[in-house]
């Protein structure tokens, strides 16, 4: 299960964000983090954020809202 990765000159690129990665995210870094969930058959749906890695912590840089909404 894979839920985020690297963003640099790729879109998609390394380091892969997993359970199971031994990579250490270091300052500087830029990650995609991309949490989904997948019903067969019927439909899926993923909230992704850019996000870059700090000295601190991290900042997320998208700046779109998480709020429910219908499209129609």
């Amino acid at each position: 299960m894979q839920f985020g990765h690297g963003v640099g000159l790729e879109i998609h690129e390394g380091p892969i964000l997993s359970p199971r990665s031994e990579k250490i995210l270091k300052a500087g870094m830029v990650i995609a983090n991309e949490p989904g969930i997948y019903l067969p058959g019927r439909f899926g749906i993923r909230i992704e954020d850019t996000v870059l890695i700090t000295e601190n912590g991290y900042e997320v840089l998208t700046k779109s809202t998480k709020d429910y909404c219908i499209l129609k």
